[in-house]
């Protein structure tokens, strides 16, 4: 049975098909978004020189290319600070987006080719438009002249982490570090390589460090409780969201990946209790209903699990996963007065067409619902194909399944894995 959405990417703790099956975990991180987070407004790019002045006084020159932070957007102008942080307004018309200034780049590059730096700026350009390769060539360009600053490696590495290539990422962000030890940008995207790489420990102490220079910035503790957490050390992983709570209460993502991790304790009264107060947080958090069914169902409390799995789906209504849960809940409660195979089978025919009848725990839900249902013969074609996606370690309790079904025997996990137990240890499917 799947759970949460953890934006460390999906991260598959346990077989994909199993009824207790895995949890994708809402914890705030994730490569992209440590790695290149925005600006409220897109800075803009001058296109050409111009002057802020104040009556006869001149406060500032911008030259051609400089980019100018945003303020505030408006019919025909911009309201911009400069680099010298000087405000003003700069007409549209002498100014483009980000993604709309290579040619402006391009063209100085062809005034002062030996300049390092404007090749850094013209990267920016490429970044906006999404060509990364064109992006990193210009970085190369720029250290190959000799621009040297902090700042060239350290967004060289942002390009070669979303490349995927880690360990260029953090050669560069090493450089960085070294450079202006006093920024802790760098160490952080560093961390996020060396956890991308499956280095803990390395993140770790990294992100260990830029809480010693922040030591009230509770995004800090959440990262590091994400490395914690992937290098098995649950308890202290736990500390740092206490931590991150304490310095912000109203973190969603925050008490979210808590909540993770008092389910993988086993203490699913903490995660239920995590859970509700991200719920009265943002009451629309489908994640956080489905999550809390979830540890409800594993407190033998199926009717609060099956109302917030519902709750979830009328918030989401293409929430796959819910709709997998449900499906579970519906084909294998104990709780007569619940138990609905026909009403299973619509929840899991949902989930599978949600994710194209490619997601083997959607594919076991649907075979289980048809058991529960009677329909024998057609669980037996889904188990089928179950056995054929299942990795091959868990392929015993797969196949064993499958003998159920065709005995005319409805789902059971524990029965399950008590007779592989019997066999000799092979592998049991994970929760039930």
């Amino acid at each position: 049975m799947n759970i949460y959405s953890y934006s460390f990417s999906v991260c598959r703790t346990v077989p994909q098909w199993t009824a207790a099956g895995l949890l994708l975990m809402l914890i705030s991180w994730s490569p992209r978004t440590t790695w290149a987070q925005s600006p409220a407004h897109e800075p803009v790019v001058a296109r050409v020189e111009m002057q802020l002045a104040v009556g006869d006084e001149l406060l500032d020159t911008i030259e051609k290319g400089d980019l100018l932070t945003v303020l505030e957007e408006r019919e025909d102008a911009y309201v911009i600070v400069t680099f010298n942080g000087h405000r003003g307004a700069v007409a549209k018309v002498n100014a483009v987006r980000l993604a709309e200034s290579v040619d402006i780049y391009s063209d100085l590059i062809k005034q002062r080719p030996e300049e390092g730096r404007l090749y850094t700026l013209r990267a920016g350009a490429w970044w906006a438009l999404e060509k990364n390769d064109q992006a990193l060539a210009d970085f190369d360009k720029a250290i190959e002249l000799g621009y040297d600053a902090a700042h060239a490696y350290s967004s060289r590495g942002l390009y070669h982490a979303a490349a995927g290539n880690f360990d260029q990422a953090i050669a560069d962000y090493t450089v960085a570090i070294e450079k202006d030890a006093e920024d802790t940008g760098p160490r952080i995207n560093r961390a996020a390589a060396y956890l991308a790489s499956g280095k803990f420990a390395d993140a770790i102490a990294d992100y260990t460090a830029a809480i010693e220079g922040h030591p009230d910035n509770p995004a800090f503790y959440q990262q590091r409780a994400v490395a914690l957490k992937a290098a098995g050390q649950l308890q202290a992983a736990v500390d740092d969201f206490d931590k991150a709570i304490e310095l912000n209460p109203d973190d969603v993502a925050a008490r979210m990946g808590r909540g993770f991790l008092h389910f993988q304790q086993q203490n699913h009264q903490a995660a239920v209790a995590d859970f509700s107060s991200a719920i009265k947080r943002n009451p629309q958090a489908a994640v956080a209903y489905n999550n809390r069914g979830f540890n409800y169902q594993m407190l033998d409390k199926p009717a609060a699990a099956l109302k917030d799995y519902d709750k979830a789906i009328e918030l989401a209504p293409n929430y796959g996963l819910a709709h997998q849960n449900r499906a579970w809940l519906l084909a294998t409660t104990k709780d007569d007065s619940l138990r609905d195979p026909a009403a299973a089978i619509e929840a899991a025919k949902a989930a599978c067409e949600l994710s194209e009848y490619k997601d083997i725990s959607d594919l076991s839900a649907l075979a289980a619902a048809l058991a529960a249902n009677e329909a024998f013969d057609k669980a037996i074609g889904w188990q089928e194909k179950v056995i054929e996606m299942a990795d091959e370690q868990y392929q015993p309790f797969a196949k064993r399944m499958l003998d159920r079904y065709q005995a005319r025997q409805a789902y059971d996990a524990e029965a399950v894995e008590k007779e592989l137990a019997a066999d000799g240890g092979a592998p049991s499917a994970a929760g039930r």
